[in-house]
């Protein structure tokens, strides 16, 4: 995977990113979720590389980027945050302009570079996500039962302690055979770290406090996003069932979406990275 890509450690200004960049063409940044690192987009980048210029970073708190420092608030960890690392992150590299993919966490990530910083993005894709409040305000016995993580790593100091006495058993689906043995052992080693648990943990954190806040302003201010927006969800996870239509969800943040199922589980860019390469291909191009 990454054939022919840098890997470096980048200053975006409050720390440094861990990032994998190559190919040529059209600059895309891919943004992963939780538990994974940028590893997860091997494949993936693999495909879009002879095609488009493709930058894969570490979210702050993820992998091997920077930890940020603890608030009350949680601002450090916030959407906004990480969004402004990845524009920090794109202009170091030359690139003034660019399309985001955000999956899962990474597409809070995505949703925020496209709310906060329209002039920088041709297009957005998002994977497996809506807003955080679309969530919130859908909530019932069924996603406190499936998505109950939500609400655990909320709490204060407990969700550390748990996964820390065993990570290999709470993040018991990671496989070698399916991701890569370079992409598992990468992950691996961030969820043997204490301080990566905890940079992953705040950005649940960040979720439920200073995200939503800036989703409820957002909102409420009738902004929405301007560039073209690619929806896309895995047929065998549980985001319709969760939310109902992403894309009349979406509709209501964004002035042109688009978007459709794609089969595969959750973690779509190691379950099937051919069929969502095309569609970021087919989009962004």
């Amino acid at each position: 995977m990454f054939e022919g890509f840098a890997l470096d450690f980048i200053d975006v200004g409050p720390g440094k990113l861990r990032v994998r960049h190559g190919g040529s063409g059209p600059p895309v940044i891919l943004l992963h979720g939780h538990p994974r690192t940028h590893m997860t987009w091997g494949q993936v980048a693999d495909m879009l590389a002879p095609n488009f210029t493709v930058i894969c970073p570490d979210l702050r708190g993820f992998g091997q980027s920077f930890l940020p420092e603890d608030a009350d608030d949680h601002v450090n960890s916030a959407k906004r945050a990480k969004a402004n690392d990845c524009v920090a992150l794109m202009r170091s590299l030359g690139h003034e302009r660019f399309s985001a993919v955000g999956h899962d966490r990474g597409s809070y990530v995505a949703f925020r570079l496209a709310m906060d910083h329209g002039d920088a993005l041709e297009n957005v894709v998002v994977i497996d996500g809506v807003p955080i409040i679309e969530h919130l305000e859908r909530t019932d016995w069924r996603f406190a039962r499936d998505w109950y993580h939500w609400f655990f790593f909320a709490q204060p100091d407990k969700p550390e302690r748990a996964i820390s006495v065993d990570p290999l058993a709470w993040y018991g689906k990671l496989s070698p055979s399916l991701m890569g043995e370079d992409a598992y052992q990468d992950i691996v080693a961030a969820v043997s770290d204490p301080r990566v648990i905890h940079g992953m943990i705040e950005d649940y954190r960040a979720g439920l406090t200073v995200d939503r806040r800036d989703e409820m302003d957002a909102r409420a201010s009738g902004r929405k996003i301007n560039c073209p927006l690619l929806c896309l969800w895995s047929t065998k996870d549980d985001l319709v069932d969760t939310v109902g239509d992403p894309l009349e969800i979406w509709r209501r943040w964004a002035k042109n979406v688009q978007g459709f199922g794609i089969e595969s589980g959750h973690h779509v860019a190691e379950e099937n990275p051919v069929d969502l390469a095309a569609a970021i291909s087919r989009f962004i191009g």
